[in-house]
């Protein structure tokens, strides 16, 4: 392993700061603007998808853009990468292959939104298929130190595992900025506008084989609300007005259940603008007898 070791794992620190103070999901602007090493700016992407800063040889990041269908990013416990242009011999193409031989660590960054990236640190390209055009990579464990080259190969389980995790956590990122982006970036019941308090619930739950993840089996929803509808104290029906349990209507217990609850009962939900993005009416009536037998 080699190509400025010091400076991708100042990247790697840099990534895990803004992760924690902004949470997985992080905007191009900061991205793009980077972090200072040496008394250099080294940005972390730019329009490339694959990126090399001038101060490294080989490539420090891949980058995806935003509206491709998951699966064209995954395969199995691998992502797949595509080669830039059809030119297996183009200098990005051959700076991840230089990358795969050296064991090089990267970033992967993974397009939510436009503009919205979630970020993987450290992936390794393990794989190229100069006929298809793609680079097979998976992600490692930011826990673990940084594998020696001789030791590379005893990973390959871990990174397996790793990689299938990362993707379940993609895979929910992605529904979650779809659905607040459509919802824009409200609590469809109380209209709250904190991003960092709302949450994508999923009508039909995404463990049934009906609950994919598209923005009209979701409904953006604040903290207290996306609990109460995951636990049917309230619901909503096929008319998108609110529904809160008989039981619930009937306490008595202060101010956040009456102004956070039961006035909410039959109030009609803040909707996306596109008839698409709507909330699935069957999602909704089957979600509702769920909540009759309940309540």
């Amino acid at each position: 392993m080699s190509d400025g070791l010091s400076l991708r794992l100042a990247a790697f620190d840099w990534l895990s700061r803004q992760v924690e103070a902004l949470g997985d999901v992080l905007p191009w602007a900061i991205l793009q603007q980077g972090f200072d090493f040496q008394g250099e700016r080294v940005p972390l992407l730019s329009q490339q998808g694959i990126f090399k800063p001038r101060l490294l040889a080989l490539p420090l990041s891949i980058r995806t853009a935003a509206g491709g269908p998951y699966d064209d990013v995954s395969q199995g416990n691998v992502l797949l990468y595509r080669y830039r242009g059809s030119d297996p011999f183009h200098r990005d193409n051959r700076g991840l292959r230089e990358a795969m031989r050296q064991h090089v660590p990267l970033v992967y960054f993974h397009a939510l939104e436009p503009g919205r990236y979630m970020a993987s640190w450290p992936v390794y390209v393990v794989g190229d298929d100069p006929a298809g055009l793609t680079f097979t990579v998976q992600v490692d464990s930011a826990v673990y130190p940084l594998p020696q080259p001789a030791d590379f190969d005893l990973g390959e389980p871990r990174r397996e595992y790793v990689t299938a995790t990362f993707r379940r956590r993609l895979h929910q990122a992605a529904f979650r900025e779809r659905v607040l982006s459509a919802y824009r970036e409200r609590c469809a019941m109380c209209r709250l506008r904190h991003r960092e308090l709302l949450d994508a619930a999923h009508i039909v739950a995404d463990r049934d084989p009906a609950g994919e993840p598209r923005i009209s089996n979701g409904l953006s929803l604040c903290k207290l609300h996306h609990a109460a509808f995951d636990n049917l104290f309230v619901t909503v029906d096929p008319d998108y007005r609110v529904v809160v349990r008989r039981d619930v209507m009937e306490e008595e217990d202060g101010p956040m259940l009456r102004h956070g609850l039961q006035e909410l009962h039959g109030v009609r939900i803040g909707l996306p603008r596109r008839e698409e993005w709507r909330p699935s009416r069957e999602g909704l009536e089957e979600r509702l007898g769920r909540f009759r037998a309940v309540g």
